[in-house]
């Protein structure tokens, strides 16, 4: 070999071995390097998750939850347990009808983007990704780099025209709501990671005492969802005996647009057709917290924004955790603030001493106005708790992932809390209610400290009713006290 093969062959086996150290996503290591002591491997680089936007961080602790006294306005005495939570971020505001508009608009765009690629509408083809950057062909997927015509042919006008409805009477043009589908799907990690669910048998019991039957059959349940010949939403819940992992991913189709009569049908003998008509539509009400949302459309919410925030990382993604509701106990731990007050502020009363007001609820019977506000007020206009957390009592009472039962957290963990069930189509309506948290703008002073505890059901939305998300920490730190 001479002298330029050999340099030419130990550049070679240089790239190889870069290239693999890459691969393995660590340094490779010569054992005589260190004595032959185990040092541990780096796995790359620490992730320093930055600050998500509009959200405030939350960090890991322990709170006394529930009401230790019993209550003064019902007389019921509601369960009390020492819990602890990991950290998490959450919003600092309830989600407001300009982010949830923005949903409303990217599920619109989705739809109108697909219909212009049908052949029906004109069938341009570059609304959609058909190939990979090799040629290779792919599942179809929306191209959101092309823009929408400005100037429609006849064709694209017919697309966009499809998406809106015009009311007969009034002749009033509106976004046609019934077509706002959004499609998710979610891989159950926990449940995949049960031990009666390992695809192989012998890893589904560790006792040596206990033969395992290879041919024990064993049923899981996953959610799904298609839309039917007469483009209506069709949920069910398959039961079927364990086949692979992909019974582990669920997919859901929500109609993502808000009620917006709940305004009028939360309320009878009330005049409420103006906020009806103009509290989710109308600009002036941009920074005013969503309402008329299920807590399956709060789910939804979550799912898009989570869909929404990677699309627009690099590699760093799969650090990042998903959005999603909080939890009773993560919810109740983040509004009592770093001191576990009754309320999310000091004070025991509901107004400081210059008679202004703590939150927006209902302080007198029959005076809504007292506080300043009718119905919502706009998103932050009061102090924050010491958490820098807003509205965390009043202005629209908050969806939690959490299930309601009168036990409450004596049938929880200690360890970040949570029952979690999901119910069937088929299931009872009682098994559907989820935990509301908060108080609203129409309730009386009682109902607004951070440990009250009320429910609605999952599919019911109501005017006083909004949410805001939460997202566990990518990066946990440990520190010593």
């Amino acid at each position: 070999m001479n002298i330029k093969t050999a340099i030419t062959f130990l550049t070679t086996v240089a790239m190889m071995m870069a290239g693999l150290t890459s691969c393995l996503g660590g340094k490779m290591m010569n054992s005589t390097a260190t004595g032959g002591e185990v040092t541990g491997i780096s796995n790359g680089r620490g992730f320093t998750e930055p600050t998500p936007y509009g959200m405030v961080k939350i960090n890991r602790g322990s709170l006394r939850m529930g009401i230790e006294k019993q209550d003064s306005l019902w007389g019921m005495q509601t369960p009390v347990k020492d819990i602890s939570v990991d950290g998490f971020w959450m919003d600092q505001t309830e989600v407001s009808n300009a982010k949830y508009r923005q949903f409303v608009i990217w599920v619109r765009d989705s739809i109108l983007r697909t219909r212009l690629a049908d052949p029906a509408y004109g069938g341009d083809e570059s609304y959609m990704i058909t190939e990979d950057k090799n040629g290779d062909p792919i599942d179809p997927r929306i191209n959101w780099k092309k823009p929408l015509p400005r100037k429609p042919n006849e064709d694209q006008l017919r697309a966009i025209e499809s998406l809106y409805e015009v009311n007969p009477v009034t002749g009033e043009k509106l976004l046609d709501a019934s077509q706002m589908n959004y499609r998710y799907e979610i891989y159950d990690y926990a449940t995949a990671a049960l031990r009666r669910n390992r695809l192989r048998p012998e890893e589904r019991n560790l006792n040596t005492d206990y033969t395992v039957d290879p041919n024990e059959v064993v049923m899981i349940s996953k959610d799904t969802a298609y839309v039917d010949d007469e483009g209506k939403i069709v949920r069910e819940t398959i039961n079927r005996p364990l086949s692979g992992p992909w019974d582990f991913l669920n997919t859901y189709i929500v109609n993502i647009y808000p009620d917006t009569t709940c305004w009028v049908n939360d309320f009878t003998n009330s005049d409420n057709e103006v906020y009806m008509r103009n509290y989710f539509s109308n600009p002036t009400y941009s920074d005013y917290p969503v309402v008329g949302v299920t807590w399956e459309q709060a789910n939804a919410f979550c799912a898009w924004r989570t869909e929404f925030l990677l699309k627009g990382l690099g590699g760093e993604a799969r650090y990042i955790q998903r959005y999603r509701l909080p939890t009773e106990a993560e919810w109740e731990y983040a509004a009592r603030g770093k001191d576990g007050t009754e309320f999310p502020w000091n004070n025991p009363d509901v107004k400081n001493g210059d008679g202004c007001f703590y939150a927006n609820f209902k302080p007198d019977r029959g005076n809504y106005t007292k506080d300043g506000n009718l119905i919502t007020s706009k998103t932050g206009i009061y102090s924050p708790n010491s958490n820098g957390l807003y509205d965390m009592a009043g202005n629209v009472a908050e969806w939690t992932s959490t299930i309601y039962t009168e036990a409450g957290v004596d049938a929880m963990n200690d360890l970040n809390p949570q029952l979690e069930y999901k119910a069937a189509k088929e299931d009872p309506y009682r098994l559907k209610k989820k935990s509301v948290r908060g108080g609203s703008w129409k309730d009386p002073e009682s109902f607004i400290r951070s440990a009250w505890r009320t429910w609605e059901y999952q599919n019911q939305p109501r005017s006083y009713i909004g949410f805001r998300c939460v997202r566990s920490f990518a990066s946990p730190s440990s520190k010593r006290k």
